[in-house]
């Protein structure tokens, strides 16, 4: 299993916490520090069956280009290369369980949902 955390965020620091309490076997991205490429990116989004302007942190500050993108297919490449350029526009944490399945672990529900 792998999750893509930043340190700093609380949501990162409950999941790995459950996890730590389940002895869940864990690899730690930091996704700030280690950026995914657009093709990794990609591949998440597809597993997650989301659209990257869905996983984008529009309150943060490198957002503000972003608003005027428009949210379609067509622009899909430049809202990747936009998140891998600055990976803190990337919603947090992720968790890529072994099986590949995948998802956004904001809330305890989530995070329980990777716990046998």
């Amino acid at each position: 299993m792998e999750i893509w955390i930043n340190p700093a965020c609380s949501k990162c620091r409950a999941a790995t916490k459950a996890f730590d309490e389940a002895g869940i076997d864990y690899t730690v991205r930091r996704y700030l520090d280690d950026p995914p490429t657009a093709e990794e990116l990609t591949a998440v989004l597809t597993r997650l069956n989301l659209e990257p302007w869905d996983v984008v942190r529009h309150n943060e500050p490198a957002a503000k280009p972003l608003k005027t993108l428009p949210r379609e297919p067509a622009h899909r490449p430049d809202w990747i290369k936009a998140m891998v350029a600055d990976p803190i526009l990337i919603q947090r944490p992720i968790i890529t369980a072994d099986d590949r399945t995948t998802a956004i672990a904001r809330d305890p529900e989530t995070v329980a949902r990777f716990i046998p």
